[in-house]
């Protein structure tokens, strides 16, 4: 019976203990905020939310931007202040506004004279005067133009000659970019978090020794492991979800969403300890993500391209990890509509909680061998 103790541990190893993983896990738990990984799991998803979000959504899906001098408190001022996406900007005077439209600072600015509403009710023709930005969208013109004019004719008490509809063709309604790249955002967050974070922590353990100092204790490789798999599935979560609530994206079902994320999670953790027990360094680790990123990122980019034949992403494992938080987080599906694909995932996570195994037996034989 051994009676060596270490990190706690002092009772004899008999077959896998959960108490025993649970205290390694607590170790690692307070010592990951010194790993770099660690921080660095926490801070991206962070990073990569305000850099995407702020360039690619105001860059490519900017709001069509209104610019009114109102001289008279029109009713046309207070109509457009309770239309929802358009930017609204009230200016004090004429020259102002054209040089904000000028320097492509607003797409249109509107004039409204003091008895601008007056003339209009009594059937007069006041002067409306209007200005384009040269380098507005051709539909930011439109939008806009077209919003004025159904608000002066609401000041004249007649009904638009016409009702904008939108309907969107195909099989789902289209997504702004910034909804698009939600999945790219949460594959990095998964990635850091479910697979570098236990996969460096492994590795860190065998190239300092630590990993021989537990093993002599009762603790088990497979324990090790395990806690490792713990660690990568909690940061993943936990990150997984602040990602999806900064990018407004927790959908209308959070008991399918909490399944989902659960899942990928785990799938995520259980492919960084399998990475992190075959590595034998942090530089095979790295070349190892190198040359296999295209396999774990290669889903995201059929979001963002939805013309493309949508049929390859499947032959890319984690496309069976990231699909469903897409379906429910961003498509209002439910697990029953998604349970197929979350089968998947687990099946495959299965699988690489086997090659774990396997893989946490030859460490053990590996150090006991030395």
């Amino acid at each position: 019976m051994s009676s060596t103790r270490a990190f706690g541990l002092t009772r004899t190893s008999k077959g896998f203990s959960l108490t025993r993983t649970l205290k390694v896990f607590k170790k690692d738990m307070a010592m990951g905020p010194r790993s770099p990984f660690f921080l660095y799991a926490l801070v991206l998803p962070v990073a990569m939310t305000v850099i995407l979000q702020l360039v690619f959504g105001t860059l490519f899906e900017p709001k069509p931007r209104l610019g009114l001098v109102d001289f008279g408190d029109s009713a046309v001022s207070a109509g457009a202040r309770a239309i929802e996406g358009i930017e609204l900007t009230f200016l004090d005077d004429v020259e102002t506004l054209k040089r904000q439209v000028e320097a492509n600072d607003l797409d249109v600015g509107l004039v409204l004279s003091a008895d601008f509403d007056e003339a209009v009710r009594s059937g007069g023709k006041p002067p409306l005067e209007l200005y384009i930005g040269g380098e507005s969208l051709a539909s930011t013109r439109i939008v806009l133009d077209v919003t004025a004019l159904d608000l002066i004719r609401a000041v004249e008490g007649s009904v638009p000659p016409v009702v904008v509809e939108l309907v969107h063709l195909g099989d789902a309604p289209s997504l702004p970019i910034s909804a698009r790249l939600v999945p790219l955002i949460m594959m990095y967050a998964l990635l850091i978090a479910g697979i570098f974070v236990p996969a460096s922590g492994l590795i860190e353990e065998k190239e300092k020794g630590t990993l021989t100092a537990m093993l002599v204790t009762p603790v088990r490789a497979s324990e090790v492991v395990a806690a490792k798999a713990l660690l990568g599935f909690v940061l993943a979560f936990v990150m997984s979800v602040v990602t999806l609530v900064l990018n407004n994206a927790l959908g209308s079902r959070p008991l399918s969403l909490i399944v989902v994320v659960s899942v990928a999670a785990a799938f995520s953790a259980l492919l960084g300890v399998v990475l992190g027990a075959a590595a034998r360094s942090v530089t095979a680790l790295f070349t190892i993500m190198k040359s296999s990123g295209i396999i774990l990122i290669g889903p995201v980019i059929f979001y963002l391209f939805p013309e493309w034949p949508q049929w390859i992403a499947k032959l890319f494992p984690t496309y069976w990890m990231i699909d469903p938080i897409w379906q429910v987080a961003l498509q209002g599906a439910g697990l029953g509509d998604v349970w197929v694909k979350v089968a998947i995932a687990v099946a495959i996570g299965v699988v690489l909680a086997a090659i774990a195994g396997v893989l946490a037996g030859r460490m053990a034989e590996q150090v006991a061998g030395e």
